[in-house]
């Protein structure tokens, strides 16, 4: 494409994936690894453009006052930007005081229930301030980021650990749990498994803090993934072919849920986020566990599953759909980032 790229990441997480690469701070790759940057100690005289994340909104200001041309990277799906874009628009009526449970229709989308659109726009939440500050403008669908040529999150605390924990042990299913430690400032406890638990699970399976998941989703033994449903962990289940246990907690996750369980049909719901204020008991996990990896419904979960890795295989060929928008958004920012004569 002919762009000449820089990819810049905070330290706390490149220490946390230099951590599960073992790359230590003496042996650094350069290619696929992380290169150092001091390099860049003296400034980058030749950056011409910036693409940044749209949580980190203050690099635009940062960028316009540079005078350098700025672009935003929307990391969640389009469905949620279209929730945001009507209610940010008064388009459609949204659960409101007055009516806190109406459902919410959007143009060629599946209704979504109160307690399915992101949590940004429950007005009963602490983000309820948040609910209009976008920016809209031209979009270019970007997806899968990612595609291994060979087949070889999210937190969740307490008593809920407890329940999958005994789930699993009651259905003695193989499993590897990735259980990500809370950050060393944040005060909260460790993460506690029931006593005995480990012994009791022997060979049958693996708990780790850090785990390279889309490695994880495409090894051919994986049946199921129970997941938040954020997007980039949807993005890389249906990349994979890999049936959902669906446990969204907030954000988006309760809005792609219901893209994987009621539009795709690649997953079992389990519960309905943050607006569900209960824990979910053992029982249902090992209903839902049992539901996407045997029986008729879980042929049907795999099949489905399947088709979207198909469709996502076809998008990042040469002439595939996530090349040729790539190609499309590098075409038209340079184009009007270039300085006016």
């Amino acid at each position: 494409m002919g762009s000449l790229v820089t990819l810049a990441t905070p330290k706390c997480f490149s220490k946390q994936m230099a951590k599960a690469y073992n790359i230590s701070d003496q042996s650094i790759p350069v290619g696929d690894g992380f290169l150092r940057l001091e390099s860049y100690k003296d400034g980058m005289t030749t950056m011409s453009r910036d693409l940044h994340n749209w949580t980190k909104y203050m690099v635009s200001y940062v960028a316009e006052s540079l005078g350098i041309p700025s672009a935003i990277l929307w990391v969640q799906s389009c469905a949620c930007f279209a929730v945001y874009y009507h209610y940010n628009q008064g388009l459609v009526a949204f659960p409101s005081k007055s009516d806190p449970a109406i459902d919410v229709k959007l143009p060629a989308m599946p209704v979504l229930k109160h307690d399915e659109i992101p949590s940004f726009l429950h007005h009963s939440t602490l983000y309820a301030c948040l609910g209009r500050p976008f920016l809209f403008c031209t979009i270019k669908t970007v997806g899968p980021m990612f595609k291994y040529p060979q087949v070889p999150d999210s937190t969740v605390v307490g008593d809920t650990v407890n329940e999958i924990a005994q789930a699993l042990l009651t259905i003695c299913m193989s499993f590897l749990w990735v259980m990500k430690p809370w950050p060393e400032k944040s005060g909260l406890p460790l993460h506690t498994l029931p006593e005995g638990f480990l012994r009791e699970v022997g060979d049958n399976g693996k708990i780790v803090r850090w785990s390279l998941q889309e490695k994880v989703l495409t090894h051919p033994l994986v049946s199921c993934f129970l997941s938040h449903c954020g997007w980039n962990s949807t993005m890389e289940a249906l990349s994979s072919g890999v049936p959902v246990v669906a446990f969204p907690q907030w954000g988006d996750q309760v809005t792609n849920v219901v893209y994987l369980v009621d539009v795709f049909k690649t997953g079992a719901r389990l519960c309905c986020g943050e607006a569900e204020t209960r824990i979910v008991p053992k029982e249902e996990m090992e209903k839902c566990l049992l539901e996407a990896t045997t029986g008729p419904k879980a042929v049907d979960l795999k099949s489905n599953a399947l088709k979207w890795k198909v469709a996502a295989e076809a998008a990042v060929v040469d002439d595939g759909s996530s090349i040729r928008n790539i190609q499309a958004f590098i075409d038209e920012f340079l184009q009007e980032s270039k300085p006016s004569m």
